[in-house]
């Protein structure tokens, strides 16, 4: 009996020590950590706003977004565009306040947000896998990014860059013209039928058509035969990323991931449903036989190196997601940029319809053909300037690091924003908030007086791999739509952009279409 006594009494201190090594441990992580990362950063004479416990500037940021400020949308056609103070004011004003670096806090997270053009050289052009992925997005945004893309060292993504060789990407690009053109004729087919039911004229949605001409392509390019049922994947893969856009915000509130919120099961359930597919797809694959997709291009380049079964899966899924992210909301929302800034701009709509009809000549567009249209690759490149697919380049010091003038202590992250670095006028010239495709007439070295600066898909050894695959399927669809019909904004149409995980017209994007 007395022993049975004393193992009680050591079990429950046992049991509270562990609970005091837990609060201590919380203790480092929520407020030692946090001080001394800002205290080494004030140091150096940067400031910034000061947090709050635990959700840090979140409050400030949630109570400055444009949703929670009601302001009456404008039915006026678009000529002033400073995306920067539309998506995000609370940055603009601590600019002013703080200068061009400062930083900030998302939950325990500390943020270092930069402008400074030295640094920002210095960052953009950085190689070290010492600058990586946020942990923040890994453990937050890993149903959306993938789980294994990056890793703290770095060696996820090389892998992969190994597996998936760019040159290799880029010849499986070319040959997937006739593919994007097969389905933007079905789009072309689709709009026709619309304006002979309108007798010459129709009022279309054009954002939710452009979606499902995206997600046709990259579910051919991807899945081959199972395309019908990448359509179900993309799907989902939408619906992942309108669940994780209403938190985008709350990331770096400790533990909040793994709460059973609604708005976390619903994002649990369709991962799993997502991954689930991906698998079953990859699984009737190995059973029928090789097929020469992008799919089949992951498979192989998984199957071929030191993975294990898990790892594999999971490289597959992550992949497919990736690929999601690059070729299909990206190549969607840009295009509906591109048409609304054509059709707000009839000038440059008849430039680039006219360049398209002499280098086409009534043919279907080849990768040769593509490589002429000047002026159609100078209109997507300021397309991209003013609207970029992603609005924020992070990455995170795991190790203490040094740009410019400024010592970066390991586990700070660093913020670029690239709304503001693309149309900043001091960087730019005095119209950087207008539609000027002159500007990229010398190409993108002669736009910015720095070209770095220019980074709609990323920057350095991490740009975004599928970026060659979205502009051809850009020019590709945007050659067939100006051959085909004019455009020009409908009265329906309200300019208003939104962030979501990429920036797009909050009312969605409404167009007078007429057949040529």
């Amino acid at each position: 009996m007395e022993l049975l006594h004393l193992d009680a009494k050591m079990l429950m201190s046992l049991a509270v020590l562990g609970v005091i090594g837990i609060l201590i441990n919380l203790y480092h992580r929520l407020v030692v950590k946090p001080k001394r990362l800002r205290s080494l950063l004030t140091r150096q004479g940067i400031s910034g706003p000061l947090p709050a416990f635990l959700l840090g500037n979140i409050k400030e940021i949630r109570k400055a977004s444009p949703s929670t400020i009601a302001k009456a949308p404008t039915c006026e056609s678009p000529t002033y565009h400073n995306c920067a103070a539309v998506l995000f004011p609370v940055f603009e004003q601590w600019r002013k306040q703080y200068g061009e670096v400062f930083v900030f806090a998302l939950g325990h997270t500390q943020i270092l947000y930069v402008n400074e053009l030295k640094a920002v050289k210095e960052i953009t052009t950085c190689t070290s896998w010492d600058f990586g992925r946020p942990s923040y997005q890994r453990k937050e945004h890993s149903a959306l990014l993938g789980h294994g893309i990056l890793t703290s060292n770095g060696a996820s993504w090389a892998h992969q860059r190994k597996i998936i060789a760019p040159e290799l990407y880029m010849e499986k690009v070319k040959g997937m013209i006739n593919l994007i053109t097969e389905s933007a004729n079905t789009l072309v087919n689709s709009w026709n039928s619309k304006i002979e039911a309108g007798q010459g004229v129709a009022d279309i949605k054009i954002d939710s058509d452009l979606r499902s001409f995206s997600g046709d392509v990259i579910s051919r390019a991807c899945f081959g035969s199972s395309y019908t049922k990448g359509v179900q994947i993309f799907a989902k893969l939408r619906q992942l990323q309108d669940s994780m856009a209403k938190k985008v915000w709350l990331t770096g509130i400790p533990g909040l991931r793994h709460l059973p919120t609604k708005s976390n099961r619903e994002s649990w359930a369709l991962e799993k449903e997502a991954a689930t597919l991906i698998l079953r797809i990859v699984k009737q694959r190995q059973a029928a036989g090789f097929e020469k997709d992008l799919l089949q291009m992951i498979v192989e380049g998984a199957k071929n190196s030191n993975l294990s079964q898990a790892a594999t899966d999971r490289f597959i899924v992550d992949n497919c997601k990736n690929i999601y992210l690059a070729g299909y909301d990206t190549t969607a929302v840009s295009a509906t940029w591109c048409l609304v800034l054509l059709a707000s701009n009839q000038e440059w709509q008849q430039r680039v319809r006219t360049e398209v009809l002499q280098v086409c000549q009534g043919r279907i567009p080849d990768a040769d053909m593509l490589l002429k249209m000047k002026q159609l690759t100078m209109v997507i490149h300021e397309s991209m300037r003013l609207y970029p697919p992603t609005t924020v380049v992070s990455r995170e010091a795991l190790k203490d690091l040094k740009f410019g003038d400024i010592n970066v202590p390991k586990g700070v992250n660093i913020w670029l924003n690239m709304v503001t670095l693309h149309t900043d006028p001091e960087l730019w010239g005095p119209d950087a908030y207008k539609f000027n495709p002159d500007r990229f007439a010398n190409g993108i070295s002669g736009a910015c007086k720095f070209p770095y600066l220019y980074m709609p898909f990323g920057v350095g050894p991490r740009v975004c791999l599928g970026q060659n695959l979205a502009m051809v399927e850009l020019k590709v669809l945007m050659a067939l739509m100006l051959s085909n019909f004019s455009f020009s904004l409908s009265p329906k149409y309200i300019h208003k952009p939104c962030l979501t995980i990429v920036i797009e017209p909050e009312y969605g994007a409404n167009l007078v279409v007429k057949k040529l």
